[in-house]
């Protein structure tokens, strides 16, 4: 008995390796841009009072220049930027990989057109369909097609058995090509809680310089007062901004997740119902 081609494991591993290769590379990269967009831009002595040097205690940045205000944000600052480059490079990886999945047109249009398709018992115009369509899926759904046209011709199983074995291939198709399509979203979604965390290590941090300034003996050091708050301030922000971001991105991408696996369920359905009821 024929069996549908699958992808193969070598395929799968190459694909999960150059997805880690991609994560891996894509951590510092982001991190190392963060810092030189932190000491060469933010840190420009064009944002500070007279160009001065910003390294100085008290250089303070122009009045209303936000550059110069977040560099004053001290050394937690190119972390947190580095952790939103993160979220935009990840998230536009995800998108272009969800994109390829959902293939060449609109996936509910696909799926209607197969389903017709499988109304009139025309296999194979839907099987030409999901390679015009092309995808993630449109392979696993393509993969169910082949089993269903396997069945047809397997005289050593009833209706039962043959609907049961489409749906096992449709399955285990599934189970090869979806599992990619959540790769690097677990650092979406760990972004969301450790850039919080940053941005309030960022706070407390800035805090204690603030309250080191008012620990100052006689007069309170009203600089450096100002610059710890400020400090804390900017981190909060920088770090509740991130999460905030990681969140939204984290759940249209889920959402366009799930959507591929409603579509793929409902045609998966529609080939094991059409089987049952035109082989009774």
């Amino acid at each position: 008995m024929a069996n549908a081609p699958k992808p193969t494991t070598g395929q799968k591993e190459s694909s999960s390796s150059a997805s880690n290769l991609f994560a891996t590379l894509v951590i510092p990269i982001c991190i190392i841009i963060g810092i030189c967009i932190f000491k060469f831009v933010l840190g420009s002595r064009d944002n500070f009072i007279d160009g001065a040097d910003p390294d100085l205690h008290e250089t303070m940045p122009k009045v209303g220049n936000y550059m110069g205000m977040a560099y004053k944000g001290g050394p937690i600052v190119p972390v947190l930027m580095g952790m939103f480059l993160m979220v935009i490079v990840f998230s536009i990886e995800r998108m272009i990989v969800i994109g390829k999945a959902t293939g060449k047109g609109s996936l509910d249009a696909f799926v209607k057109k197969v389903q017709s398709l499988l109304n009139s018992n025309n296999i194979e115009g839907a099987m030409a369909e999901c390679d015009r369509q092309q995808g993630s899926v449109a392979n696993v759904i393509k993969s169910g097609l082949k089993k269903y046209r396997d069945m047809e011709v397997e005289p050593n199983m009833d209706t039962d058995q043959k609907c049961l074995a489409i749906q096992k291939d449709i399955e285990e198709a599934t189970t090869l090509e979806m599992p990619m399509l959540e790769q690097n979203l677990t650092v979406i979604a760990t972004l969301v809680s450790v850039g919080t965390l940053t941005g309030l290590l960022g706070t407390v941090t800035g805090m204690i310089k603030a309250f080191g300034g008012l620990a100052n003996s006689g007069a309170p050091d009203q600089a450096a007062l100002a610059t710890g708050i400020s400090e804390a301030l900017i981190n909060t922000a920088t770090g509740i901004g991130t999460s905030t971001f990681a969140i939204i991105m984290y759940n249209i991408l889920t959402s366009k997740i799930d959507k591929l696996t409603y579509a793929i369920d409902e045609a998966g359905f529609s080939i094991i119902q059409t089987y049952a009821s035109t082989h009774k």
